[in-house]
Parts: structure tokens; sequence; C-alpha cells
């Protein structure tokens, strides 16, 4: 089968370097609505929105955004990319989850991670030490809170519950797709235990780095299991570097100290290894090439990025339906 596409959206709100311009909150959100409606029409399987909190990452719920893709779609699976489990509750995220599976009659999906920001687990009050712990704990209750009815749990970091049955139930069963989001021995570990997907990071990293990790799971699965890669991607027809170097440049600033890898940013360097740049056939084969190396499942396809504007957003998610989609290797 040909691998998933998803339209990866993190929602950084940076000024075009270009010309200086920043567009307002209000009309950046919206303009990722509508480049989810877009991306449904270019023949895209589904959509996955970050969370974050307190940066220039604008998304911080991105469930709400989801529900307005979820009314004006049909087919699009609906995913976040990631939600930040250990800030959240678990029973709250099962009753979000399967409320925008009730809604969107069955295409919810879910990302969870434990997040990069030592500043948002300051503000949510997570100590380091108990990062790790309370997103293990919060997995296990999520997944029994979606597959199961009348729950009875005590954990370490939540209060109990006692016959609990979270509402509304899920459509899909035994629930929606949920992926854990990370490219860690630990949780390639816990995603094989647990008979989860696994999604790397969407970092300025090289492709490279995560082999050893999808050769581990892929190892410890008792099953295929599933793998997807996000790639910072831009086609046009011609020029595609000059046009792109600008917008890649100033994300990588702005993103690096969260998502690199410590080393001085080299845009060039970039556009050779986990930034995937040309006309559609080079991002088709570049893509292909990832697909080989890795065995993906699914590709998160991250265009908007550096201010780029909308109009040329939306003109590469079409290109790259148009082009690209049809091209990608099973």
């Amino acid at each position: 089968m040909q691998p998933d596409v998803y339209l990866l959206i993190l929602g950084d709100h940076l000024p075009d370097p270009r010309t200086g311009r920043t567009v307002s909150e209000p009309d950046r959100l919206r303009a990722m609505v509508h480049q989810a409606i877009v991306a449904e029409q270019s023949g895209f399987t589904g959509v996955a929105i970050g969370e974050h909190h307190f940066t220039r990452y604008i998304v911080s719920a991105p469930e709400l955004l989801l529900a307005a893709i979820a009314a004006r779609t049909t087919t699009l699976r609906l995913s976040t990319g990631v939600t930040l489990l250990p800030h959240r509750d678990p029973v709250r995220v099962a009753e979000e989850l399967a409320t925008l599976d009730v809604l969107s009659n069955g295409r919810a999906e879910l990302v969870v991670a434990r997040g990069v920001s030592k500043q948002t687990d300051i503000a949510f009050g997570i100590s380091s030490d108990d990062l790790r712990p309370r997103f293990d704990e919060y997995l296990r209750l999520l997944l029994q809170l979606l597959c199961s009815e009348n729950v009875t749990w005590h954990g370490t970091f939540r209060a109990p519950l006692t016959n609990v049955t979270t509402t509304p139930r899920p459509i899909q069963t035994p629930h929606p797709p949920v992926w854990i989001g990370s490219g860690s021995a630990i949780s390639a570990d816990l995603a094989a235990e647990l008979g989860m997907p696994l999604m790397l990071p969407s970092t300025l990293r090289s492709p490279d780095a995560y082999l050893e990790i999808v050769t581990r799971y892929r190892s410890l699965m008792s099953s295929p299991g599933r793998v997807a890669l996000p790639s910072h991607v831009f086609v046009s027809p011609d020029n595609a570097r000059e046009k792109w170097r600008p917008y890649l440049s100033a994300y990588a600033t702005f993103a690096d100290p969260l998502r690199g890898d410590g080393e001085p940013v080299d845009v060039d360097r970039l556009m050779e290894g986990s930034a995937v740049c040309g006309d559609p056939a080079e991002v088709a084969d570049r893509l292909n090439c990832l697909q080989k190396l890795l065995g993906l499942d699914a590709h998160l396809v991250l265009i908007d990025v550096g201010g780029l504007p909308q109009n040329d957003v939306l003109a590469t998610i079409r290109l790259f339906g148009a082009e690209v989609i049809p091209q990608l290797a099973a």
C-alpha cells in the first residue's frame, strides 16, 4: 500500500522574512483550518496539528482547530501532532478525543508525547523527574478509558477513579488510533510493549538519526507496527530552493533551540537532510528514499513554516497532492 500522507501544522507565528509583515493571530489560525480543507481536496490522508504553550507556536488547543476542520471536511483524518499528555488530564483527553471522533464520524486520531519545553513543564508544575513516569501512567490510563467502561484505577499523579465511564464513547473500535510521538529508545520500547504506532519527532535532525530507534521498535513489536516521519517540505516547478531558503532559514533559527541538534543552522545542509525541497519529481524521490530507509507507513508533511505566505502554502499543498502523492512508492 502507498504510505499515508498527513499535512502537519505546528503553527509558528513568524513574520515574512521578505516583507517583515506578520499576519494577525486570528488570521493565522483561520489559515490553518483552510490549509486542512485544501489538503483534503488535494488527496492528503489527514491533518495533524501540534500543541505548544508560551511560545511563538500559537496553537495551544489543537482539538478546537480539528473540530472546526471536522465540520468542513468529510474524509480527512484528524490528528493532534502532538498532544502533551503529561500536561493534561487523561480523563479529559479521552473525552475530547471521543467527542472529536463522534463529530467527525470516526476520523479522530491522537499522537501523544512528553514535549520538549522545560518552560512548559515548569508552568504546568511538572518536575523533570516526574515527566517520564507521568507520561507512562497517563498513557496507560488513557488507553484503558478509551477501551473500557466502568474503569476503576489508582495511580501516582492524579486522583483515583472508581467505576468511571467517559462519555461520549468513541465510534472507532477498540478506540481511535493513538500514536506515541518520540525519537527515544525508551519511548520506542513503550510503544512496542503497548502495540502502538510510533511517530518520530518533527526535528531539524537528519532522518538517519532515527534508524536505530526504528529498527529497535520493529524488532520488539509482535506485529509489523506502524512508523511515521515528519519532513519539512517545499515543492515548486522551478527555483524551489531559492524560493524557500529565507523561510526555512527563519524557521530553523526560531526552532533550532527546541528541535535542532545544537549545531549552527546550515540551511544548505538542512535541504540535503531533514528539509525536502525541489520540483515534484525530486521531492517524491527524496520521500521515497526516506520511506525505504525507515520503512515508513506515513509521511507528515510540514509546509507552513517561517512566515511563508498563505498563497504559497496552498499552492504547495495543491502541487504536492497533484504531482507528488501519486509518485510515492508502496
